[in-house]
């Protein structure tokens, strides 16, 4: 019988077919489709037709269809909701895909030909787009290691092969370490807790088999019972559990694999040519070097910490007040921090929350983009990947633009975290399927699911990126939706975030779920003139990890990751009561592959340019002004990496932002 996988996919809008898709398929249709795109690069090397950007740069972009089509479906089961089987197909994959990486890129015939394309370029009557896609291309093989010769190139395809191995074990190790910590909580442990957090912890029994309420590492049960729970020793037990994923001993700890990955890192950016890794990485994004990033981060941790130390000695008197005579601990600052937030901003979470309920965020998401850029969403009856996910089609003015799948709810066979990928990206004559994958805790049947401030800025933060997908309008898949440099490619997503804080949007779709009304004038003024609180915390454990990840690769790759994360973390000064926000045998941004590494402090990067780019809708007509929403999506949205980042971002705003924008929206810019 056909293989589902590779057989035509007659689906709506030919999505994937998932009722037909069984884990037996995947092996045999990654080696096809393997095999027809090494075929597929040798007719393109060895042709006996003289270089041009038709015959080479735009056959290899079209080389790798069928693997793409396969491999994006496989990845995105593969991390939403795995199994033994898929996690061993990864482990084999990675290897596999490495090699051919390598082949390609040090196909010297092939570059033979691309470099005689570049060469040529300034005859060629080129497109900008196609001027992009060749500077581009060529700029990756040479960063491959096209140009190394003998031993030197060898050495950097093994280099290269390992650490893809490494990538995929360090994911599945930590996704084991979250799979199997639980904590049973009695009845009594139930006490202090909301509504909200019980029924996520008894759904979250079932989901494991218990008869009772459980917490599990997922974030968005733990954090809210490291909030709300008053019993001290169960939040450390929590916490610390939460804290030591991927460094528990045994198979699944991380902190080997971290070593190495450094240490491979090191070598390979040696065998480029390159004094150490975070120069070598840094080079195509728009920091463009090491001490640029650090310049950054380091003018906004100054603020931070004398904000989060002001805030900390708040929290201990709290405590001490309460009789606990200790120090505060990562473990009691959630939970003072909570109900500080009550004390002075009368703000709280339990009667916040049934005003977000999840469906309700989703639909004014949905608004927005309509609003801003005349997209509709209808649902789509098709067979999916899980039964908790959902379809719709993506249209603007009756012509179809995407399908957005969204999957909302924390399992255990899911990875942690939020992220948005596709399974088909979009180029010419073709339109993407984008997901959205996100951690919230899922409700018992009988009650809606609702969500945290946090939450529904997580969930506009994820549409955003589905937004960058969605309005891509390139020419060459390589360059589409997010392919972009990694210091821009979270300004899209951190911009949505904004449009949650609009007091209209939160008036219309914040409505409470069971009265349906909507929330009260005073609470929503209440929760906007709170969206800075706690912002000391919240900044100094995403700055911690952003420099050690910086220092990291900047650095000799060290024997020991852990005593040198320390050892940054004391020369910052980083407080006590605050924890790294990804520790180093649980920061997957940076171990599970390349995509973040050296690279963290990207979403502090775009979010100078985030708080720039909202300024702009305000100076011109308000939030929805449509002048602003068309120049958003000509020069950002619909773009893709077919431009410089920097290039991109001044047509858009006619300038590139400072630092005092992020400062005044993270309530910094008056610290000391």
């Amino acid at each position: 019988m056909t293989n589902p996988l590779l057989g035509p996919w007659d689906t709506p809008f030919q999505m994937p077919p998932f009722d037909r898709i069984e884990d037996d398929h995947f092996r045999p249709a990654v080696e096809a489709a393997l095999e027809e795109a090494r075929a597929n690069v040798a007719a393109i090397a060895d042709s006996d037709e003289a270089p041009t950007f038709a015959n080479t740069v735009e056959a290899l972009e079209r080389s790798d269809e069928t693997l793409g089509r396969v491999l994006g479906v496989f990845y995105n089961i593969a991390g939403a909701d795995t199994n033994d089987t898929r996690q061993e197909l990864s482990r084999d994959f990675s290897p596999m895909l490495s090699a051919f990486s390598s082949d390609v890129a040090m196909n010297e015939a092939l570059f033979q030909r691309i470099e005689t394309v570049w060469q040529a370029r300034d005859s060629l009557d080129l497109t900008a787009e196609q001027q992009r896609l060749l500077y581009l291309t060529r700029r990756r093989f040479v960063r491959a290691g096209a140009e190394l010769e003998g031993i030197a190139k060898d050495r950097l395809r093994s280099v290269t092969e390992r650490l893809s191995s490494l990538g995929v074990q360090f994911t599945q190790n930590l996704l084991a370490d979250e799979r199997d910590w639980f904590m049973e909580l009695s009845e009594g442990d139930l006490e202090g807790l909301p509504d909200f957090v019980v029924d996520a912890a008894r759904s979250a029994g079932e989901e494991k088999g218990v008869k009772g309420p459980v917490v599990t590492l997922s974030r968005s049960l733990i954090v809210p019972f490291l909030q709300f729970s008053p019993s001290r020793d169960l939040r450390e037990r929590a916490h610390r559990a939460w804290a030591a994923r991927g460094m528990n001993g045994g198979d699944t700890d991380n902190r080997e694999i971290a070593a190495e990955v450094l240490a491979l890192r090191e070598e390979r950016a040696g065998l480029l040519g390159y004094d150490d890794f975070a120069t070598f990485k840094l080079e195509t994004e728009m920091a463009k070097t090491p001490e640029a990033v650090r310049e950054l981060l380091m003018k906004v941790w100054a603020p931070a910490r004398a904000k989060a130390e002001e805030d900390g000695l708040r929290l201990a008197a709290m405590m001490h007040n309460d009789g606990v005579n200790a120090d505060l601990e990562p473990w009691d600052w959630r939970y003072y921090s909570e109900k500080r937030r009550v004390e002075e901003h009368d703000l709280d979470e339990t009667q916040l929350k049934p005003y977000l309920q999840l469906d309700r965020m989703i639909e004014a998401a949905f608004d927005v983009a309509n609003r801003l850029f005349d997209l509709e969403f209808t649902p789509v009856d098709a067979p999916l990947y899980h039964p908790d996910v959902r379809a719709w089609e993506v249209t603007r003015n009756g012509k179809h633009m995407a399908v957005f799948l969204g999957d909302y709810f924390a399992r255990g066979a899911k990875r942690s975290g939020a992220w948005c990928s596709t399974m088909r990206s979009q180029r010419a004559d073709v339109r993407p399927i984008v997901v959205n994958v996100c951690n919230f805790a899922k409700p018992s049947k009988e009650r809606p699911a609702l969500l945290s401030y946090d939450d529904a800025r997580t969930l506009f933060h994820e549409f955003g990126h589905a937004l960058h997908q969605m309005l891509s309008d390139v020419t060459y898949e390589s360059i589409s939706g997010t392919s972009v440099a990694r210091d821009f490619v979270e300004l899209p997503s951190q911009l949505y975030e904004h449009w949650l804080e609009v007091p209209e949007l939160l008036t219309t779709y914040a409505t409470h779920a069971e009265t349906g009304e909507p929330m009260p004038a005073e609470m929503r003024d209440r929760l906007l003139a709170a969206s800075t609180y706690d912002m000391g915390f919240q900044t100094v454990e995403y700055l911690g990890s952003a420099l050690v990840d910086l220092e990291f690769h900047m650095s000799e790759a060290p024997e020991d990751p852990m005593a040198f994360q320390q050892e940054v973390l004391e020369d910052i000064g980083m407080p006590k009561a605050i924890g790294m926000r990804h520790a180093t045998p649980h920061f997957a941004h940076i171990f599970s592959g390349d995509g973040y590494s050296s690279g963290y402090y990207s979403y502090m990067w775009s979010e100078v340019m985030d708080a720039d780019a909202f300024e702009a809708f305000k100076e011109a007509g308000g939030p929805f002004d449509r002048d602003m929403a068309a120049r958003l999506e000509k020069h950002i949205l619909s773009a893709g990496g077919s431009q410089d980042a920097a290039d991109a971002y001044i047509a858009f705003r006619g300038k590139m932002p400072g630092v005092e924008a992020l400062l005044k929206g993270r309530g910094l810019d008056d610290a000391a």
